[in-house]
């Protein structure tokens, strides 16, 4: 558990307080288990850095969906559970790509009760109401 905010080139964090379980027309969620405080982090995600041109060839396929956009010309794909959490627009977690440590950090916007679904919003800002490249269901 970690309950400093986000400092850029932290070293990877596993997910501590969550877990991972199905969720009605969304598939997989990530659930808190614990009270997490507003600007908590809670996972810092090592990611795999791939080139633009070697996403493009996934275009459509499963993995098409779970990429981050890193920097101008790259994606990369989190390992740990950064990429099973769900979008939900206003969200109540953040994400950040820290390019020094080579890690996506998911922290709190608002604090989040146990049982909860940890979601966050695919653009980037927690309130960022543009529709997303694929239909979405309510929770």
């Amino acid at each position: 558990m970690d309950r400093r905010p986000f400092e850029p080139g932290q070293p990877p964090l596993p997910p501590g307080g969550v877990e991972v379980r199905d969720t009605p027309g969304r598939g997989r969620g990530v659930f808190a288990t614990r009270r997490f405080h507003q600007g908590e982090v809670i996972e810092r995600a090592p990611v795999i850095v791939v080139p633009r041109s070697l996403i493009a060839p996934l275009k459509g396929s499963l993995l098409d969906d779970y990429w981050f956009q890193w920097g101008e010309h790259d994606g990369a794909y989190a390992l740990g559970w950064a990429s099973l959490y769900n979008h939900r627009c206003p969200s109540n977690a953040t994400f950040t790509c820290d390019h020094a440590a080579r890690t996506v950090v998911i922290s709190t916007v608002r604090d989040i009760a146990p049982g909860e679904e940890i979601l966050i919003n695919y653009h980037g800002t927690p309130d960022d109401p543009d529709p997303l490249w694929f239909p979405i269901e309510s929770a």
